[in-house]
């Protein structure tokens, strides 16, 4: 209830300079006229401002948003690139471990096949002696020999199925190696391929960013702008109230004058109307006065034998005109017993509900003053505190919202508001 909405308050300004201001001078009925289109250009850009700015809140919502998600997939990326590097890093130490395998896999195989050398060339140097041959026919019984026989087979399985696990091991090993270092190299390119992808989140954040900057600078412009607007058309408003009032002011002085004219013109053909009839009524009574002398003239002659003349007397008769008086014209003064009259202006009521105060309900006036029936009321043009004298009642400006001519009374609830309707009344000004 601080202030009403911008819209309201110029559309009221523009309906009440329509309807509280019948005649008045047509210099201020210009500046009016200009005021008001001024105030309607600057509203209209005002809309457009606000139009813009809602798009560019828009606009700048969408850009955070979209950073917010690319931050994200940065994030997700970061995670999966560390993720990737700790599984390198591991198949780089599983692959040292292979290796280190390998090599001891090989050292035994290399043990291994010399050991078997070194059984081989004992065998063949020492077959005359006591070699495998010598120790087989060496044997005093079948069974002897058949168990020697045995024992050489075992000997020389033991050391083939050996050799062949041995070998088996270094396969198993060799393939394990080549498995790690293929499983590294897929690692390596799903790395590139993040560090590829990353990069170009960076650069769709970079433009993204740079995107949301341009908008938050077109948005603080716009803001600007809105402000100085709203500025302006408050300013205009408070210049067509001045004008409103000052027409209000001429228009009360044109009647008094043309009363004070008319007062005058009635005077002017009163006293006319008594010259005239006192110019009437001299001019009767010379012709009265005329006529007795020529009437005594002519009985002195009728008479002028006789010794005795009838004397006439001649008695002025005057004509008596009656005048009647008019009463003075009334004097409309813009001072009187009540206050300074300001005309007869547009009354309306409202109440603290949302319905009339928009966002404001509830709350306190726009000069800070808790609203009170019967005592507050909004009106512009004229300093807060001011008291005006309205249908007897004696209320004071402490609210916004209307234009210079157009009163709104408090009303203790929407019904009531709505039962007092539009009405029309004298208001005064006290001192």
């Amino acid at each position: 209830m601080k202030k009403k909405k911008l819209f309201s308050l110029v559309l009221a300004t523009v309906l009440t300079a329509a309807t509280v201001l019948p005649c008045y001078g047509a210099s201020t009925k210009e500046k009016i006229s200009n005021a008001q289109a001024e105030q309607a250009a600057a509203q209209s850009q005002l809309d457009s401002i606000q139009s813009r700015i809602d798009e560019l809140n828009s606009k700048k919502g969408q850009s955070e948003e979209y950073l917010s998600e690319l931050n994200q997939q940065l994030d997700d990326l970061q995670n999966r690139l560390q993720g990737l590097q700790d599984q390198y890093d591991a198949k780089q130490n599983e692959l040292v471990q292979i290796q280190a395998d390998l090599e001891d896999a090989k050292a035994k195989e290399e043990e291994q096949y010399e050991a078997m050398k070194l059984r081989i060339q004992y065998m063949y140097e020492n077959s005359s002696g006591n070699g495998y041959m010598a120790m087989l026919f060496s044997s005093k019984s079948i069974s002897e020999l058949i168990s020697r026989a045995e024992y050489i087979q075992k000997i020389s399985d033991f050391d083939r199925d050996l050799m062949q696990e041995y070998e088996d091991t270094v396969d198993q090993v060799k393939e394990k190696e080549t498995q790690v270092q293929e499983e590294q190299a897929a690692i390596v390119e799903l790395q590139q391929q993040s560090s590829d992808q990353q990069e170009a989140i960076q650069e769709l954040y970079a433009a993204a960013y740079q995107e949301l900057r341009t908008y938050s600078a077109e948005l603080d412009d716009a803001k600007s702008s809105e402000s100085a607007l709203v500025d302006e058309i408050n300013s205009k408003a408070d210049a067509i109230n001045d004008l409103i009032r000052q027409a209000k002011e001429e228009e009360i002085a044109a009647q008094k004058k043309a009363e004070e004219e008319a007062a005058a013109a009635a005077a002017a053909q009163q006293a006319a109307a008594e010259a005239e009839a006192e110019a009437a009524r001299k001019q009767a009574a010379e012709a009265a006065r005329v006529a007795a002398a020529e009437a005594a003239n002519a009985a002195a002659k009728a008479d002028t034998d006789t010794s005795s003349s009838s004397g006439s007397s001649s008695s002025d008769s005057s004509a008596s005109s009656t005048t009647t008086g008019s009463p003075s014209a009334s004097d409309t003064s813009s001072s009187s017993s009540s206050g300074t009259y300001l005309g007869r202006f547009k009354l309306t009521g409202y109440c603290s509900c949302s319905i009339c105060t928009g966002q404001w309900s509830g709350g306190s006036t726009a000069s800070g003053t808790t609203p009170t029936a019967g005592r507050t009321i909004a009106m512009g043009g004229v300093p807060f505190g001011t008291k005006l004298m309205i249908n007897g009642q004696v209320y004071t400006v402490e609210d916004r919202g209307t234009a210079y001519g157009h009163v709104d009374i408090f009303c203790s609830s929407h019904s009531e508001a709505l039962s007092f309707g539009v009405q029309y009344a004298d208001v005064y000004q006290l001192s």
